[in-house]
């Protein structure tokens, strides 16, 4: 979706929640093994369109791109263009053949049609998985979040840019929550997708959804946690129930001991684990492993 500086983006993290949601359900539907093999992103050179580019058959190459990259072999994407409100529309059936209609302006926009479909070609690959969340919002979230953690959504994130006279933005996460979900994959998989930006603007985002990722590493009792966060939790502990709000929480154990809880930073289920000192925790849903100390 594009609009003027009259119309400003929204920015922050208002879905956080939902996003965090959509990360676990990746997890829950497709496993820890089937996600980190998408240990390779999608690259720029890949979905590149050179001036002297055919439009329409650079665009269903592009699909290809995305359909190889979310391995869907036995789909065919067919790319349109006509006027509309939105960026882009795609016709779920049961296939083989899929429409996905691009927003007219994308003739003149070349360089992003590339993000268009990799929204539309993940709401393909999330219909044939047979994951959804209930209503549009949400589940347009979940889309957003399933194409940039499986290394196809940088781009969303890329097609931000604002200058004096104009402002565009395409997707339903904010710039930083794209950054959000970028940085908790740059964390799975080792890689820097900030190399790959053309929009200062989406490197700003990034920027700020990286530095929000990195709290969730930072929530005790995992051994991250900063010096004040850590006094905290040694209050609660000895009260055997953290504050109201907390990420953590305690709850009975084996015999008279205690057990505390925390979301994993990589996939956010809960993780359990004995309050006895340093442990090393991992997680029954994505496998990592964190060290605490309880």
């Amino acid at each position: 979706m594009g609009g003027s500086v009259a119309d400003p983006v929204e920015r922050g993290f208002p879905h956080l929640e939902t996003v965090r949601e959509a990360i676990t359900a990746l997890y829950r539907r497709m496993s820890a093994e089937s996600v980190r093999g998408f240990d390779t992103s999608v690259a720029p050179g890949d979905i590149a369109f050179a001036d002297a580019d055919d439009l329409y058959l650079g665009a269903q190459r592009v699909a290809g791109v995305m359909v190889r990259h979310l391995r869907l072999p036995e789909a065919r994407v067919i790319v349109s263009f006509r006027e509309m409100t939105h960026a882009a529309n795609v016709e779920l059936t049961a296939g083989p053949e899929y429409f996905v209609e691009l927003n007219a302006r994308f003739k003149e926009h070349r360089n992003d049609i590339g993000a268009a479909l990799a929204h539309e070609v993940t709401h393909v690959w999330l219909h044939r998985l047979g994951l959804a969340f209930d209503g549009t919002p949400a589940n347009e979230i979940l889309t957003d979040t399933a194409s940039t953690y499986l290394g196809a959504g940088w781009l969303l994130l890329d097609a931000f840019r604002q200058d004096a006279l104009t402002s565009q933005k395409l997707g339903y996460l904010t710039p930083e929550e794209f950054g959000y979900v970028l940085a908790k994959r740059a964390r799975l998989f080792g890689e820097d997708p900030a190399i790959w930006f053309t929009s200062p603007q989406a490197y700003e985002a990034y920027v700020r959804g990286r530095e929000m990722a990195a709290r969730d590493e930072e929530v005790p009792p995992l051994a991250g946690a900063p010096w004040l966060e850590r006094r905290r939790y040694a209050r609660d502990r000895r009260h055997g129930a953290g504050p109201g709000g907390a990420a953590y929480a305690f709850e009975p154990g084996d015999g008279a001991g205690l057990r505390v809880s925390f979301p994993c930073p990589t996939c956010r289920v809960r993780v359990r684990v004995p309050v006895r000192g340093h442990v090393r925790a991992r997680c029954g849903l994505c496998g990592s492993i964190w060290p605490c100390d309880t």
